[in-house]
């Protein structure tokens, strides 16, 4: 049997390692998520009528949830042409009476999570698109403690996050490495997180 052999960027590609790369990450960490990803959540989990999308890009989320008979706020801190332009960390909202959905820019993500289970009422739900390598690490260890998710769903198949919304580049490229899931989080609970498989 031959062996493997590979350059070093395929060996950080298949660690889904982002920060060994010979390419330079978006400025803002904008990487559009796959309509399908929304798809896949909407046909295992059901929301408030009213969803924030506060990381909305070029609107591929806001777009499926919408279709799915939602009412959708998209805002995101870059005009991208779609949604309007506010800074979700930074906005002074002291509760939102509705469900938040969103792919955040990943350095940003723990962030993301705190603000939107600070501002929902109990009952109601954050779901956010993240790399399953979220699920480690000292820091994110404490939110688990702390505010554990209801459900992680794992992507069984690779989806796409295109680097400025150019997903076709992205598959003549090969597509991805990094795996994704769903994490939702239902303000309030306090068990143990359940893992589901999707797709």
């Amino acid at each position: 049997m031959k062996d493997w052999t590979g350059n070093k960027n395929s060996i950080f590609k298949t660690l889904g390692a982002s920060n060994h790369t010979d390419k330079e990450r978006q400025r803002e960490d904008f990487y559009a998520t796959d309509p399908v990803a929304a798809e896949l959540l909407c046909d295992v989990e059901s929301f408030s009528h009213d969803v924030w999308e506060p990381a909305c890009g070029m609107g591929h989320l806001s777009e499926v949830l919408k279709k799915r008979g939602y009412n959708v706020r998209s805002t995101d801190l870059i005009d991208r042409g779609y949604g309007d332009v506010h800074d979700f960390l930074g906005m002074d909202v002291t509760e939102w009476n509705g469900d938040i959905i969103t792919n955040p820019p990943y350095k940003f993500a723990l962030d993301f999570i705190y603000k939107a289970l600070q501002i929902i009422p109990d009952g109601h739900k954050v779901a956010m698109f993240l790399k399953i390598q979220f699920l480690e690490g000292k820091e994110r260890r404490q939110l688990f403690n702390s505010c554990p998710p209801h459900y992680v769903y794992v992507s069984s198949s690779r989806i796409l996050c295109a680097k400025n919304g150019d997903f076709q580049r992205m598959r003549d490229g090969g597509g991805s490495a990094v795996a994704y899931a769903w994490f939702v989080w239902e303000k309030g609970f306090h068990g143990d997180t359940i893992i589901k498989w999707i797709n």
